[in-house]
């Protein structure tokens, strides 16, 4: 078995950037874009400087028009603003990366031995347990019986209900699951229907009321970033680069935005809608997700995913929304914690971080403001947020305990890089795409175990 990483480095001019080949599964390095009229190393200053140095690696040059005029909604938002011809024009690296491990000359073989099945890249929406799987086993049936049973009860019983998602949802019962386990949905079935009706038509209330707005001063630039951010989501899934899907973002993460002034939109809020858009979606599509044209679907039904997402995505940010009020506070706060948890349970990968200056800003920052969805497949994500709603506190508190487990799993990795620029390109690019349920249970498995060690002992983890 060899491993290698294949480094390129691509100047990239105005707004232009490399596109991705998605045969060679390339990925980029780093969501710093580097100036090359300073191109020395230096660690940031503060907090705000970091934030500012660490934009997406999607990102262009944010300054493609001086005027920025919403387009129609019958027309797709362009996947790529038009490249900035300046004289004046910065010109930053783009460094990408192909990290490959290989026991044969195939380069699409990974780590992981030949008789698991290997999933293909694009895949990354369906359940492993559904399309094209084997028949439902005697426990998995019966498991799903457990959820049956306990929704179509009068009044749910949502401990239980909590209990039983822990370890995963069934797909046939996540979406009504998740509108439960979110708060959105009460636990008395008599008021359900009552419940869906009126928030749906709340929710397009605000688009009538706010919608028509986008376009003025108070609003331009908020719109202008999630309608630049919004093709950049799952760029490598058909699904969400159809016009009807980028559309339906755009209203939620607007309207969003508006009701929620304290923070307004924040780039990685848009990766929060996707699993419940798809959860919310299957109960329509069972096969082939990936490439389902939604304008298909009859239009109140594309209403009701629409309404149903939003919703759910903001009992989400609700208990976690200092992670994008100003400077951040909540996500500089979960890195701290982070970095004294890792100190306490593996000494050894805290001072190898220390020893090639690797800051755990430089990679955590993202893994909690996105909550992990740019490291792990979107299957996994969704596994990964069926613990999560199950879980007390599990996007503002267990979501710690699943970012050290994660840090931990590439132990052996880590410490045989001897390199602060190897260190982040493993750390930033790590290899995911072949996981499944089997890693996630693992992974959420370990997280348990380092939340009841530490959770009610912080100082546990402090020197």
């Amino acid at each position: 078995m060899w491993c290698a990483f294949v480094l390129s480095v691509q100047p990239v001019y105005g707004a232009q950037h490399p596109p991705l080949d998605p045969k060679l599964r390339r990925t980029y390095l780093k969501e710093t874009k580097l100036n090359l009229n300073n191109v020395k190393t230096k660690k940031a200053s503060s907090f705000h400087e970091f934030a500012r140095s660490t934009n997406d690696a999607w990102d262009m040059d944010d300054e493609e028009e001086e005027e920025f005029t919403p387009p129609p909604l019958s027309h797709p938002p362009p996947s790529h603003l038009p490249p900035s011809h300046s004289s004046n024009s910065q010109v930053y690296l783009y460094i990408t990366f192909q990290y490959i491990c290989n026991s044969s000359p195939d380069l699409g073989s990974t780590q992981r031995p030949p008789s698991r099945p290997i999933i293909p890249l694009v895949a990354r929406i369906s359940d492993q347990n559904s399309s094209g799987a084997p028949p439902m086993t005697i426990r998995e049936k019966s498991r799903l019986d457990k959820f049956r049973a306990l929704l179509s009860a009068s009044n749910t019983d949502l401990d239980e209900l909590r209990k039983h998602s822990w370890s995963g949802i069934p797909r046939e019962v996540r979406p009504i699951t998740w509108r439960l386990l979110s708060g959105y949905l009460p636990a008395n079935r008599e008021r359900r229907e009552h419940v869906l009706q009126r928030k749906r038509e709340e929710y397009f209330g605000f688009i009538e009321q706010y919608y028509d707005s986008r376009s003025d001063e108070p609003h331009r630039d908020t719109y202008r970033q999630i309608h630049i951010d919004i093709p950049r989501t799952n760029p490598l899934i058909p699904l969400f680069q159809q016009p009807a899907v980028q559309e339906v973002f755009e209203r939620i993460l607007f309207i969003w935005a508006i009701r929620h002034p304290a923070s307004g939109y924040v780039q990685g809020i848009n990766d929060l809608v996707t699993p419940f858009f798809v959860v919310f979606l299957s109960e329509f599509v069972e096969k082939d997700m990936e490439n389902f044209d939604v304008a298909a679907l009859p239009v109140e039904t594309q209403r009701n995913i629409e309404a149903d997402s939003f919703w759910c995505m903001s009992k989400l940010l609700d208990g976690i929304q200092d992670n994008y009020t100003f400077a951040q506070p909540g996500i500089q706060n979960k890195v701290k914690a982070l970095e004294e948890l890792i100190s306490r349970i593996d000494e050894g990968v805290h001072v190898h971080f220390r020893r090639y200056e690797v800051e755990y800003l430089q990679f955590a920052f993202r893994w909690m403001n996105n909550l992990l969805m740019r490291e792990l497949p979107l299957r996994c994500t969704i596994r990964l947020w069926d613990t999560y709603q199950a879980e007390s506190e599990g996007f503002s508190h267990f979501h710690l305990y699943v970012c050290a487990a994660f840090l931990i799993k590439w132990r052996k990795e880590i410490l045989s890089i001897a390199d602060f620029q190897g260190l982040l390109m493993l750390l930033q690019n790590l290899p995911t795409i072949h996981w499944g349920n089997e890693e996630v249970g693992l992974l959420l498995a370990e997280a348990y175990r380092l939340k009841y060690m530490f959770a009610d002992a912080p100082s546990h983890y402090k020197r």
